[in-house]
């Protein structure tokens, strides 16, 4: 069974850092396309980052270019989005997302990713 289940989030000052986890199952990790992406109450879901697994393309929304990195350990099948001097405006859920398609790496169309995880919520406020 496939599985994706976020960790990490929580409260933090705007200015600090936080670091989210997605620990998969169920696929082999190193196969596939993942992304985080993110929904803030009353907003639509939008994309934060994503990267292939064919050659490594990444991508990162305009809001968290130079703040925000994802990076992925296919030996423990864990992807990870390290969150630098995170702003208020960053407080939402956020999820990750895989999809076997290798060499997706979108982030206008969160639906093109097949599989997600529950979310976790991060709270910037100091």
């Amino acid at each position: 069974q496939l599985q994706l289940v976020e960790s990490g989030g929580g409260l933090v000052q705007p200015g600090g850092s936080l670091r989210l986890s997605c620990t998969t199952s169920g696929f082999p990790l190193d196969n596939y396309a993942i992304a985080w992406f993110r929904q803030a109450p009353g907003k639509e879901r939008e994309g934060v980052s994503c990267t292939s697994s064919s050659d490594g393309t990444t991508n990162y929304a305009d809001s968290v270019k130079g703040r925000f990195t994802i990076s992925r350990d296919n030996a423990k099948n864990t992807m990870y989005l390290q969150m630098n001097s995170p702003k208020p405006e960053d407080t939402a859920v956020y999820y990750c997302a895989a999809s076997p398609r290798f060499r997706l790496c979108v982030l206008s169309f969160w639906s093109e990713y097949e599989y997600w995880g529950q979310g976790t919520q991060v709270t910037v406020s100091s």
